[in-house]
């Protein structure tokens, strides 16, 4: 997995991640929550470690924002507040696991695990979707039939897969650097302008034509697709 751990502590930190690296995990360290913040919108992570007490801003006000942005990607907070009162504000701002300090890193392991098992179910219910909706728009990948409003869009091969990595993440901010590794396996590359094109040419078919836009841009951000 892909974990984003924000944790300050310049003992604790380092710790932290070079287990879950032990472990196989890719891990984005942050000592800042603005930092991770910033991380967590433009990229894909699968499993969030948010410390509650950080520089900038906290975990939980991190949480909040990426919550509030539509990202569900499993949390799990790791905090000395340990009280009721302050795991319940865990959970309501989005928290899926609550882990209190000290601890031993085998029961770390042992949540990072089952949040895992947890996302891979989910994550396989989506990706078994062969056919996918969004308002009036639906996409047939079986088929590879794409309609709005009743009406068929005809759609190219690249089209196709850049629609569907939009309508399986409706509402989330999907970055360019995104684009260019999920949709057309290339690392960042700044001198192409093959998003851009693509993106234009699939705004006119399924947008132009209806009147209301489902694929929208935040300049300067990236992508949004439905509301």
């Amino acid at each position: 997995m892909r974990i984003l751990l924000l944790e300050d502590d310049t003992q604790l930190g380092p710790w932290i991640a070079g287990g879950l690296r032990e472990e196989g995990h890719v891990v984005d360290h942050f000592e800042d929550g603005k930092d991770a913040l910033i991380a967590a919108m433009g990229q894909d992570f699968d499993l969030l470690i948010l410390d509650r007490m950080v520089p900038g801003l906290d975990g939980l006000a991190v949480l909040k924002s990426l919550r509030a942005s539509k990202d569900s990607t499993p949390a799990l907070f790791l905090t000395a507040l340990g009280e009721i009162d302050a795991r319940v504000e865990g959970f309501e701002a989005g928290g899926d696991d609550y882990l209190t300090k000290p601890f031993a890193f085998a029961e770390l392991s042992a949540r990072v695990g089952a949040l895992s098992r947890r996302r891979d179910g989910g994550d396989a219910a989506e990706a078994a979707k062969t056919t996918l909706r969004y308002a009036d728009l639906t996409l047939d990948l079986l088929s590879r039939r794409c309609e709005r409003q009743g009406e068929q869009i005809d759609l190219m091969a690249k089209e196709i897969k850049l629609l569907e990595y939009f309508m399986r993440r409706p509402g989330r901010l999907v970055t360019r650097t995104m684009l260019l590794e999920q949709v057309w396996d290339m690392s960042f590359d700044p001198t192409t302008s093959v998003v851009e094109t693509h993106i234009s040419r699939l705004r006119a078919k399924i947008d132009k034509p209806f009147g209301e836009a489902l694929l929208r841009t935040r300049r300067g951000e990236g992508y949004v697709f439905g509301q």
